[in-house]
């Protein structure tokens, strides 16, 4: 039986031309060839799979050959092309650094390096993985890759230049690989399947060369695999069965039940996704991609950020006409959202479904966050010439009005347009607290005010200091219950006051009580507000330090003073024994 050879070396290029994705190195190379500027050292950088060490044996084996082409290729025809196709050039050494990183090793290369080549120009040393290296080593190499001989050439191959001595790094000419684009893939696996005797849609090779993420190797290795499952037929279902991947289809029916403000059928599609097989974490993150496809497909100017096949772009664009730019942001917000808190979610489903359910509700989160105007009119008195008028701003006296902090959805905004009127504005943006300034007259000063709480249905149920510290008590045993001793010792002590308009002052002693009370004033406010009806009452916490008694050293003789004085019997003592103290 024949020896299958893998597609990733059957078709491991084997001139410049036939390198896949990196036509700026190659061409640098060829010119660096031509016009005979090589460098001493080169070093490949770049991710896997892109062509480092293959370019690196194509620049060996065209350095050496002996009668290069007009393109600047090797011949295949001279004796160094032929060793090296053959596997037994003599000028052309490869060093595995990543099971060859000691020091010794690095000296026998140095070693070999003085020897003069046997065919061709140069005597080409291939490190492949040279981060690998060990510190002693590099340390060894670098005085032989500063001054090399002249018949000497050196091509270093990493993954990972940040790990390279910034010494090395200075010695080498360096070349950048970038990851290969996935419209360069998908043409290299349509020209293997071509070749190969395989019929393959487009849309299955598109989909092999986003999963192989820029790498070439990795996508010839998976058409292996998709060949071995399907055959000579290579189908778009073949390819998403084999490599569990979601079909996209998913997304444009999950994307229509959502537009649509479909949550059953949304909900019912992501139970079928689930059962076949799919991580949730998963689905949302193809969602969130979902939604950027669909915001690049609106503009015909990002239309070359989507990467997939014709028939793919065709839907995205059919569909982006259906969505609004702003629900495709907000969509993209909530899906990146689900993404942060999937894993530290409980319930994780839960936490998809609930997401769907939001997205599903784009139109009605929107409309709830528009801002709606309302403006508070004065019936005027009838007169012939109008109808209505709004209440008018006068230069007579300034009125300071504060929404209370129950209404925490709301705020007060004053806009002096052309008929100077006041205006309600609601917001769905939490305030706790909005303070207006604005002039109007004494006469209807009252009237605007309790206009403002009709619109805003603010309660204002007048109680007594009794009430007060009823419900204050009712409170405190609540929280005792709770097992909040500490917060049921400060209410406990009842150093309250009620001021005019319901302004309520609780005194403390400490810092420390203020800090544990101001965890607990909103379901305190709450509270109150809520069994005395009265929104219009405010909490205020005063902090009253203890006053601190001056302290003073007394001496000696102090302190008998002290005491004689509570004592006058000690200074007939100290009088009739004739004492002295020991100041």
């Amino acid at each position: 039986m024949e020896n299958f050879v893998v597609s990733a070396r059957k078709y491991r290029p084997a001139t410049f031309d036939t390198v896949v994705g990196q036509q700026s190195i190659t061409s640098t190379l060829k010119n660096a060839i031509k016009n005979q500027h090589l460098a001493q050292a080169f070093l490949f950088c770049g991710p896997r799979g892109v062509g480092k060490t293959s370019c690196a044996r194509i620049l060996a084996k065209t350095i050496n050959c002996m009668n290069l082409t007009e393109n600047i290729e090797a011949c295949d025809e001279c004796e160094s092309c032929k060793g090296f196709n053959q596997n037994h050039s003599f000028n052309i050494h490869e060093l595995d650094a990543a099971s060859n990183n000691g020091v010794d090793k690095i000296r026998e290369l140095v070693d070999q390096v003085r020897f003069a080549p046997q065919v061709g120009k140069y005597n080409i040393y291939i490190i492949d993985e040279v981060h690998m290296l060990s510190q002693a080593a590099f340390n060894a190499f670098l005085k032989t890759l500063e001054e090399p001989p002249a018949h000497a050439l050196f091509i270093l191959a990493t993954t990972e230049k940040h790990k390279i001595i910034p010494t090395i790094l200075s010695r080498c000419q360096i070349f950048d690989f970038k990851r290969i684009q996935i419209e360069d893939i998908a043409k290299h696996l349509a020209y293997v399947a071509k070749n190969e005797g395989v019929t393959a849609e487009e849309e299955a090779l598109h989909t092999i060369a986003q999963k192989a993420d820029g790498a070439l190797r990795d996508a010839l290795s998976i058409f292996d695999q998709i060949i071995s499952f399907s055959g000579s037929n290579l189908t778009y279902k073949d390819v998403i069965a084999n490599l569990n991947i979601l079909d996209y289809d998913y997304y444009f029916k999950v994307a229509d039940a959502l537009n649509n403000n479909d949550i059953p059928s949304s909900l019912n599609l992501f139970n079928d996704i689930l059962n076949s097989g799919f991580d949730g974490h998963h689905f949302i993150n193809g969602l969130g991609m979902h939604f950027r496809n669909l915001l690049v497909a609106k503009d015909p100017s990002t239309l070359s950020l989507l990467e997939e096949g014709d028939n793919v772009k065709k839907k995205y664009l059919e569909q982006s006409q259906n969505w609004n730019q702003d629900y495709l942001l907000k969509g993209l917000e909530l899906c990146n959202k689900a993404d942060l808190n999937y894993k530290l979610s409980k319930n994780q489903r839960l936490l998809i479904e609930v997401t769907l359910m939001q997205l599903c509700s784009l139109d009605s989160l929107s409309n709830s966050a528009e801002k709606k105007t309302f403006v508070v009119k004065k019936q005027p008195p009838k007169q012939a010439e109008s109808s209505e008028k709004t209440v008018q701003i006068t230069e007579e006296e300034e009125v300071i009005s504060t929404v209370p902090e129950a209404i925490t959805k709301q705020k007060i905004e004053l806009e002096k347009n052309d008929n100077k009127s006041i205006k309600i504005v609601n917001f769905k943006d939490n305030i706790e607290k909005k303070t207006i300034s604005i002039k109007i007259n004494k006469k209807e000063k009252e009237e605007v005010k309790e206009e403002v709480k009709q619109v805003l249905n603010v309660k204002d149920t007048p109680f007594t200091f009794s009430d007060l510290e009823s419900v204050w008590t009712e409170y405190s045993t609540l929280k005792q219950n709770e097992g909040k001793h500490n917060l049921f010792s400060i209410l406990n002590e009842k150093k309250i006051t009620l001021e005019e308009n319901y302004a309520i002052t609780l005194t403390l002693d400490n810092k420390v009580q203020e800090e544990v009370l101001t965890e607990e004033k909103t379901n305190l406010v709450y509270y109150l507000k809520d069994k005395l009806n009265n929104d219009i009452l405010s909490l205020n916490i005063l902090v009253k330090q203890l006053e601190q008694k001056e302290l003073t050293a007394y001496t000696d003789e102090d302190k008998f003073k002290k005491m004689a004085e509570k004592k006058p019997i000690l200074i007939d003592l100290k009088t009739q024994f004739n004492l002295e103290l020991d100041y």
